[in-house]
Order: C-alpha cells, then structure tokens, then sequence
C-alpha cells in the first residue's frame, strides 16, 4: 500500500477542484460571497427576523451526488458570522472537520430573546427599558425549535447534527438550551455565559440537571474569559465575594460542577483564555470548540482510512454516514496521479458501491481504467456514465478512445 503526505492531498485537491469546474462548466463568479440574507415572519416573535446562511459550494454542484450537512446555528450572528464561516471553510478544506451550513440568527431585542428569566430589579448597567423585556429565551428557543429549523431545513440539504454557539448572554441561552431542550442540538459552545443573571438561577438548575441526568451523545465546550480586574487571579477570585468578580466566579462554579459530575457522561471539556477578554474569548473559543467536537475527523497519511472515519462519523453523529462521492474522487486522482493504481482502484470501486447511480463515479473509474492501458473497460465505464448524464467532456474521452 502507498501513502503520501495529506498536505500532497489538499494540494492536489485544490487543482483537481479548479479542474473539475472547468470540465463541468462551471464559470467562476468575480464576486466573494460567503452566504445570503433572509427575512422570515416569526408567529411566535409576532416580528420579522433576519439571518443570515452560509452554505458550502459543493452543495451548488450537481454533478455528483447530493450530500447532507451538519448545521451551525450562531447567536449573535451579525457580529460572529464571518469568523465562525471562515474557521469552517478552512478546517473542512484540509479534513478537520466535515463541511458544515451556518446560520446566523441576527438579533432585534437581544436582552429580551437570550435571557431565560424575568428581572424585576434592573443591572446596573442596564436601562430600565432593557429590563422590563427580560425573560424571552423561552420563546426564542421555540422560535428555533418550530420556525426557524423547519424554515431552514426545507431549503438546504440538512443532517440531524446540529451545533448552537452562543456568547454572553447568548452562552446562557446555550446552557439554557442544553438544559431544557437538550435533544434540539447535538453539540453547544457556551462561550463566557452570563451564569450569575438572575442570582444564578440557571446556573442552580443546571447542577441539578447535570446530577440527575443523562447527557450521552451531547458534547459541550465552555469558553472562559479573563474578566478579573488587575491583581486578581484564578485561584484568588474562588475567595472573592466582590460583585466585580461574580460573573467569572459563576462561570468558574459551572466549570466545576460539569467536570465533578462525569456520571452524567456528557462530552465535556472547557478552556480558560487568561490572554483575553469579554469580547476577543468568541473567536479562539469557537476554533477551539470545532477541534474539540471534531477531534476524530481527520485523514492519516494512508488516505484510505477514509471508511474507518466515516464508521466513527456515523457513530458521533447516530445515524449513517457514507463518504462524500466528490470527496472519495478527489482522493482517487491523488493516487491515479502518483500511479498509486491499486489504492486508486480500492476508492474507485468504494464509491460505485456506495453511488452505484451517479455518472461521476462512472466517469472517474473511466478514467482509471484509460490510464492502465484497459481501453475496453474505460469505454464502457464512459458509456455507463454517459447512459446516466450527457457531459461533454465524458462524451470526448469516449470519441477518443473510439477513434472518432
């Protein structure tokens, strides 16, 4: 068996991708768009909500078999979208995690949608306006549950994963959402959540839940930020009673209480950024998070593990899995390029077995088979593709080979 280093794969993968849109027609727009607006009327809201939903380029691309993806919904969207599309973009590219849809919820009444509980006595950085609409997560989270999802999985090509990233008060919605709706999502990112809002209210409820019951199959990342003022530090601020450091010690307490109660079997870890702040924790956080769900999802230098990491896709995910058909075709003309025959025939008849009704798979063991010297079964492979969809590139190999 040949290997070769992955770095060689995504090289040659970003040809092969320019390759393929030249061979399929595809023109490249002068453009960067990296998603589209939307406005859809919440019932339940009684207003109109924006968002705004990235979805990766293959999903665009008829010419191979239609794929499934995992979707991000992202609190606070207008601020984190760009960042957390890009961080996916750039790990799914080089294999660390799957291609994923984000859709990022923009706010209209943030304090009312992300907090979970009513507030009679107002923060004293909050107005009195703010603080007579607290206490609408509740309705927020049904806006997701029953209008939002539908919406979104009626138009995109959906999986049943899907991950909730929140910060601040939107990482309270998160631990909100975990405690109550768990099943709604199957990974949370609560990034510095506001864990002291209403004398830590959710914070009490969320120990009993964590004691009581079952999480398999749920994983969640904690983000933690340095909002201690100067001269205090992680072991003092425990000892502190000062409302200047309640918000850091009810993340601290929640911490805490997710790593002492492993009975629960929840897929937890956590990460203090002492370099950062309330406000700059959200970007290494999310990255850290994506590693940490995804810490499975990669491709050894044997590119032909890739039935062992969709068996473990499948397995974190709960339902089945198959490698992506365009995926596999890249792999294949990696090996067909380094004359890798064997291990390029292995992912050949992989892919006819798993899209047995897909022209790609038909044309690119065509192409195989032209490049051992088997003339007569690249012919009928060009054929049996052609026989399924009429490209004009697949219809000149063929004329070739035939002399014509």
């Amino acid at each position: 068996m040949k290997t070769f280093k992955v770095t060689e794969v995504i090289a040659f993968l970003l040809l092969f991708s320019i390759g393929m849109q030249a061979q399929t027609g595809q023109t490249q727009s002068k453009q960067i768009v990296i998603g589209t607006k939307e406005i859809i009327h919440s019932k339940i809201l009684n207003e109109q909500r924006e968002i705004w939903v990235y979805v990766p380029n293959s999903a665009s691309d008829t010419t191979y078999s239609k794929q499934c993806y995992p979707v991000v919904y992202l609190l606070d969207g207008d601020s984190h979208f760009s960042s957390v599309v890009g961080m996916i973009k750039e790990l799914s590219d080089v294999y660390a995690c799957p291609e994923m849809i984000v859709v990022g919820i923009l706010n209209t009444d943030r304090t009312r949608d992300l907090t979970p509980t009513h507030m009679d006595s107002c923060l004293p950085e909050m107005d009195s306006s703010a603080c007579k609409n607290t206490g609408g997560g509740e309705n927020f989270i049904s806006f997701i549950e029953k209008e939002l999802k539908p919406h979104i999985d009626s138009l995109y090509s959906t999986s049943p994963y899907r991950i909730l990233i929140g910060h601040s008060y939107g990482g309270l919605t998160v631990m909100n959402t975990l405690i109550h709706h768990t099943d709604l999502f199957k990974a949370y990112v609560a990034i510095d959540p506001d864990m002291s809002w209403d004398n830590q209210k959710l914070l009490k409820e969320t120990k009993k839940s964590l004691a009581n019951n079952d999480y398999s199959g749920v994983s969640l990342f904690l983000g933690i930020a340095n909002t201690m003022d100067v001269g205090m530090d992680t072991i003092k601020v425990k000892k502190d009673t000062s409302i200047s450091t309640e918000y850091i010690r009810s993340i601290f307490e929640l911490r805490d209480y997710l790593s002492n109660n492993k009975q629960n079997q929840m897929n937890f870890s956590w990460k203090y950024y002492g370099n950062d702040n309330h406000e700059s924790v959200p970007l290494i956080t999310e990255y850290d998070a994506l590693r940490f769900f995804f810490n499975y999802y990669h491709l050894s230098n044997d590119c032909r593990n890739i039935e062992n990491l969709y068996e473990n896709v499948s397995k974190q995910y709960g339902y089945k899995v198959k490698p992506p058909e365009i995926m596999v075709i890249s792999l294949d003309y990696n090996y067909l390029h380094y004359k890798y025959f064997e291990d390029a025939f292995y992912l050949f008849k992989l892919n006819v077995r798993n899209y047995p009704d897909s022209w790609g798979v038909y044309d690119a063991i065509g192409d195989y088979y032209t490049a051992t010297g088997d003339k007569a079964k690249a012919i009928d492979n060009y054929k049996k593709a052609l026989s399924i969809k009429e490209i004009p590139d697949t219809k000149k190999k063929l004329e070739k080979l035939q002399g014509k």
